[in-house]
């Protein structure tokens, strides 16, 4: 094995908020190529060829994110590439195979020694359980946009929403990576998909996505503007059964208008109010959302938080056919995720910072 020294992007401490952090406490680095003698007899060492750019990997850097990762850390969730190497007890490898890898079993993500080999980075060591053949004619910008996105979708719109053909959902966020992961898996399933936003090219790029309808939400002033009349409008006054919200804010207060009797609010995110907690790692929720219990009361609401991660660690039985089912799609071609925005590795500043902005529609990818 004659592999030539790697970069990988470091971040060495927390920031007070995501791009205080990108700016102040990021770098790229020099990386020695990772000595197989020094590794275990079932790891695989993976070149990597693209790395999503995820919102998780944002709030990582600041310590705004549930699961904190200790400085100095490689950032980056998900990855695909090659295999360069793999251990003595892996048979199945063979060097140049395509490979996405798990993000719940190494990465930033996850726990032990694997945490430090995020995919911000040339070369990355997984074990063998997380190494995943790419499946179907996915790329490897569509491949390491694939599992967290529509694992969330899954886990949100199925598992705890029990979304079902011939219902009708509302999707916030639709043009994000998991929002727009959540407009296919609807559209598979047979629910009619509103899907909001506040760009109208976007907007009609999800259209051409799936989503059957759009509103575009954004006031002349910026804030969010009522559309309980548009999809009281699209729905004949009935108003949707499920409501997919990644979003959060003043945009969570209005759905509540819009929705039938005994729907389901389903609680992705708060993308709008990314500092619910404090920075610098500190945490706690001096700034959480709320909701009007009035509403939810009389609308005989069911508000299910959906954090997909946590719900996996607590129930590792959800799962097995989650990730079954999602692989299966992907392998017969009936879901690819969509990536607008690639860079180099050496651009990881801009792909944070356009991730951050929302110029992003679906996947934001870095380049090693």
């Amino acid at each position: 094995m004659d592999l030539p020294e790697g970069r990988r992007v470091v971040v060495a401490e927390y920031g007070a908020d995501p791009m205080h952090a990108i700016a102040e406490h990021t770098s790229i680095e020099p990386m020695p190529v990772p000595d197989p003698s020094a590794l275990g007899p079932r790891d695989v060492l993976v070149e990597i060829r693209s790395a999503a750019v995820g919102w998780v990997d944002l709030l990582m850097t600041s310590g705004q994110y549930q699961h904190m990762p200790e400085p100095p850390y490689t950032p980056g969730l998900e990855y695909a590439g090659t295999v360069a190497w793999a251990g003595a007890e892996v048979a199945d490898l063979r060097a140049g195979d395509r490979v996405l890898v798990d993000g719940f079993s190494a990465g930033p993500r996850s726990h032990g020694a694997y945490r430090r080999y995020g995919g911000f980075a040339t070369y990355g060591v997984a074990p063998r359980e997380a190494v995943i053949a790419i499946p179907g004619e996915l790329s490897f910008d569509e491949a390491c946009n694939l599992l967290g996105n529509y694992e969330t979708a899954y886990h949100c719109l199925f598992a705890r929403g029990q979304l079902r053909g011939g219902e009708t959902v509302l999707i916030h966020g639709a043009s994000g990576s998991t929002g727009l992961a959540a407009v296919h898996l609807a559209k598979l399933a047979g629910a009619t998909v509103i899907a909001t936003g506040r760009s109208e090219a976007k907007l009609a790029a999800v259209a051409a996505q799936g989503a059957d309808h759009t509103i575009h939400i954004a006031g002349p002033d910026g804030a969010t503007r009522p559309f309980r009349d548009d999809i009281k409008a699209i729905t004949g006054g009935a108003g949707v059964d499920v409501v997919y919200d990644g979003v959060g804010g003043e945009i969570s207060v209005e759905s509540l208008r819009c929705v039938k009797f005994g729907a389901r609010f389903l609680i992705v995110g708060w993308a709008a109010t990314p500092f619910v907690a404090r920075g610098r790692g500190q945490r706690g929720a001096p700034n959480a959302n709320q909701l009007p219990t009035n509403l939810i009361m009389m609308k005989g609401l069911s508000v299910l938080g959906c954090p997909t991660a946590i719900s996996t660690v607590e129930d590792p039985a959800l799962r097995p056919p989650r990730l079954a089912q999602i692989l299966a799609w992907a392998e017969a071609g009936k879901i690819r995720p969509h990536v607008s925005h690639t860079f180099p590795l050496a651009d990881y500043r801009e792909a944070m910072r356009a991730k951050w902005r929302g110029d992003v529609l679906g996947g934001c990818v870095l380049h090693p």
